[in-house]
């Protein structure tokens, strides 16, 4: 016979996250940019606990919790092994001299003083085509960040441009997964819904650019010609570059345009990279090598899905650069996740997240507060259980019947949903947008988060929407 369990309390509900919030701060002001590397997972499996006590003075057994936390790492695999074969692409790349190739030519085509619009504007367009801010970032960001490199670029202000119009494209994508998601959870047809987020996202990227073009023609940025011209003499010294080593990037993009799934398409695409540069880069995998002949090499290409490549030119600066990659070097990504969504889950199947959700409901009073609410309950949710689906999901199911029942089309709540779920995933440190990115880009989301123009319009001119009723739909009364 199982004991009847108790409604946690709001006091209760609250401990958990007031005492992660508290111990991420300490996080971050003792180890500073190496908090992401242990520290903060200490810090959530510790709020895991808080809240797994919590429920045990509640009624629930371990068993049951325990159920919970596997219920909820589940929801996180399959982004998991995304990340580690995203790790794997970006090794072979390397490799094969894709990303070289991106650079070179990016050094040649993009201007400084142009550079963090162009490089918004580039991502949007990428994004919008094959739906996905992930693989968007992990390709043409990367190559970004290196061109930001030869630039002399702030890397934090380009990967909070690539960032915003990674995740601009991915909301007018019908391809992209949560914004396919957002209208089922609120009961709204997908084109209708992407029209209706147009009203919101288009301004917030014209802003974005607007405020790139400030920020990089508003300050002396004129890279030395003598400096890109040297380091393109590098690349050209360390890599076979021509517009064929672009062949790997233009299947992958085919593969997401054709909805072959994430998964299959990033490994094929690994794949590619890793015979791509077999064939096309003989020199970087014999400087590999540990022996001659075709066995050797293939051990070169097999160990960089594995463990990534290293370069070593005698620039150390490049040599980062051009540096890395590999499923291990996600690892701590992973780690990162797992305790993430260990925390998250702790909040859900025990009732703590439920309890804090419907307290933030009952002070809705308006269609303005409502939609307020909305936002702020979907970014309060990425925070809690560090996944952008669940706060999508979550909100959705709680506020559907409130819109209804104020006669506001399902449309408004689904464009909330994306405004403060999907968007703000990537501003939460520890949430799995915000660790993929890092891991992809090397700048801690501290760092861009200021710089992701996008990300931080979206939400506001939401809310801004609904104080002035401007564009908020009512339902049909006949209906």
């Amino acid at each position: 016979m199982t004991s009847a369990k108790r409604t946690p309390s709001y006091l209760q509900a609250l401990v958990p996250l007031i005492a992660l919030i508290a111990m991420l701060a300490a996080s971050v002001w003792l180890f500073g940019d190496s908090s992401s590397y242990g520290p903060n997972q200490i810090a959530l499996l510790i709020a895991a606990a808080i809240g797994s006590l919590i429920a045990l003075t509640n009624g629930y057994h371990w068993d049951e919790i325990q159920a919970g936390i596997v219920e909820g790492i589940s929801i996180a695999l399959g982004a998991i092994l995304i990340i580690l074969m995203v790790g794997a692409l970006i090794g072979t790349w390397l490799l094969a001299g894709v990303v070289p190739t991106l650079i070179y030519y990016g050094l040649e085509l993009l201007n400084p003083a142009w550079f963090y619009a162009a490089s918004c504007l580039i991502c949007a367009i990428v994004s919008l085509s094959i739906g996905s801010s992930w693989t968007t970032a992990a390709t043409i960001g990367v190559a970004l960040i290196g061109v930001a490199v030869g630039l002399d670029q702030s890397l934090p202000i380009t990967a909070g441009a690539v960032l915003s119009g990674a995740y601009f494209g991915d909301k007018m994508s019908p391809l992209s997964d949560t914004t396919n998601l957002a209208p089922a959870v609120a009961g709204t047809e997908l084109f209708a819904h992407i029209r209706y987020m147009a009203w919101v996202s288009v301004p917030a990227l014209a802003i974005s650019l607007l405020a790139y073009l400030l920020i990089g023609g508003g300050s002396e940025v004129l890279a030395d010609a003598g400096g890109l011209a040297a380091m393109q003499q590098q690349l050209d010294a360390l890599f076979n570059i021509n517009v064929f080593m672009l062949v790997p990037l233009v299947v992958l993009f085919g593969l997401a345009v054709a909805r072959m799934p994430a998964l299959p398409s990033i490994f094929i695409g690994a794949l590619l990279g890793a015979v791509w540069a077999l064939v096309f880069q003989p020199d970087r995998v014999a400087a590999m090598a540990q022996g001659d002949g075709l066995l050797a090499a293939v051990e070169v290409a097999w160990l960089t899905l594995a463990d990534g490549t290293e370069i070593s030119s005698g620039d150390a600066d490049l040599d980062r650069l051009l540096s890395g990659g590999g499923m291990s070097s996600m690892l701590n990504t992973v780690w990162l996740a797992l305790c993430a969504m260990t925390f998250g889950a702790v909040m859900e199947s025990t009732g703590l997240l439920r309890k804090l959700l419907a307290g933030i409901a009952g002070m809705v009073q308006s269609t303005t507060s409502l939609v307020t609410t909305t936002i702020l309950t979907a970014f309060g949710t990425n925070v809690m259980t560090a996944d952008q689906y669940m706060a999508i999901v979550l909100p959705g199911r709680m506020f559907r019947a409130e819109f209804r029942h104020r006669g506001l089309d399902p449309r408004v709540l689904s464009r909330s949903l994306e405004g403060g779920g999907t968007i703000t995933s990537p501003l939460v440190p520890w949430n799995t947008c915000a660790v993929y990115m890092f891991g992809v880009l090397g700048v801690s989301p501290l760092q861009y988060a200021p710089y992701a123009f996008f990300l931080l319009l979206v939400p506001l001119i939401g809310i801004l929407y609904a104080a002035l009723d401007f564009k908020i739909l009512r339902l049909d009364p006949a209906r």
